[in-house]
């Protein structure tokens, strides 16, 4: 059996590294194909080191674009990529424009796929991810499920039982797997208490009243609590151009995945709007006050640490005065949720 795996982006990479693994050993050839989305340093190359990630066997090289653009351009250089390679399975990862765009081009050459975090929904397509998770699903003929929702999902949009399979979450395992290295990591140069942010949607970046907003509660915040904020290289241009004093506030550069796990393990709370840090802080058992008004991981809210604040300034500023006075949102950890998703997925494949 061959599978090829499709990755693009620092979301992808923790999800595909127990995969892969898993499957390493087993008689299965792999092939890994980087579309190159992400594609400096930071973003990349970093990331495959520490998840001991081996060496793509493809790099496309797409680079930046608009939506449109990049996932256009993904298709066509991925095109003869799996032509050349046919494998029996293509296994893709999450919500990114490599993604989808890798699932457009193998269900037209009938390859079969293999979608890992499928079922996510935030209802919102408004989000491009949305319609990325949308479409990726109706194409994969395996779908791998982090939670119970995912397959609730499925089944309302009628995707057959039979292709469902409830596996987990694998970028936990990555967590799992790394977090005594990132325990390792100094604290020097950081405050004893601090709120970790991260930043980075069009809805929150974009839009300059927002970006501004979030700023100004940042700023208030650290008032009381250190702000420790990696700042996306998106980000720090638009906060760059709305010319708005963040001076006090910690910014770092882009972090390595170890190094930021360190930051969130450590965190009196998390703020951010990304979705793979709902997960992580659920797990780690760290307060997390997502800005954005919902999610497309839901557990995170029902059983996890994660609060949706969305935009309004006042809930994210009550919400910190709880976490200060100790009164922060308990969770525990969603089912399946135990560093072996990947190993579930390579059974499953090895049977098929």
């Amino acid at each position: 059996m061959h599978v090829l795996h499709i990755v693009g982006a620092r979301p992808n990479f923790m999800k595909a590294a127990p995969v892969i693994r898993a499957l390493g050993g087993r008689t299965i050839k792999q092939t890994l194909v980087h579309t190159g989305q992400h594609y400096d340093q930071n973003m990349s190359d970093v990331f495959f080191s520490q998840l001991e990630l081996p060496a793509p066997d493809v790099n496309l090289g797409v680079g930046s674009g608009s939506h449109a653009q990049q996932t256009a351009e993904i298709m066509r250089r991925f095109e003869p990529v799996a032509h050349e390679y046919r494998p029996d399975v293509v296994l893709v990862y999450g919500d990114v424009n490599s993604t989808v765009a890798a699932a457009l081009v193998c269900s037209k050459l009938l390859l079969p796929i293999g979608h890992v975090e499928a079922g996510l929904r935030s209802f919102d397509r408004t989000m491009p991810e949305e319609i990325n998770r949308i479409v990726t699903d109706r194409l994969a003929d395996l779908l791998f499920t982090p939670s119970e929702d995912g397959d609730e999902n499925l089944l309302k949009e009628g995707v057959p039982a039979t292709k469902i399979y409830r596996v987990g979450n694998v970028m936990i395992d990555s967590l799992i797997r790394l977090l005594p290295s990132a325990m390792r990591c100094s604290r020097n140069g950081f405050p004893d208490r601090y709120a970790l942010v991260t930043l980075h949607r069009p809805s929150n970046v974009d839009d300059t009243a927002s970006l501004k907003s979030i700023l100004d509660a940042l700023c208030e915040v650290n008032e009381s609590l250190s702000v420790v904020f990696p700042v996306h290289p998106r980000t720090r241009q638009r906060i760059a151009d709305l010319g708005t004093k963040v001076e006090r506030l910690h910014l770092l550069e882009p972090t390595p995945y170890i190094e930021f796990l360190a930051l969130q393990q450590r965190a009196a709370v998390v703020i951010t709007d990304s979705g793979g840090i709902q997960e992580e802080t659920t797990y780690l058992g760290v307060p997390c006050l997502t800005l954005r008004s919902n999610t497309e991981r839901p557990v995170t809210v029902t059983v996890g640490t994660n609060v949706l604040v969305g935009q309004d300034r006042d809930k994210l500023i009550s919400e910190l005065g709880n976490v200060l006075e100790g009164k922060a949102k308990k969770g525990t950890v969603p089912p399946l949720w135990d560093g072996h998703a990947g190993e579930r997925i390579a059974e499953i494949i090895a049977q098929l």
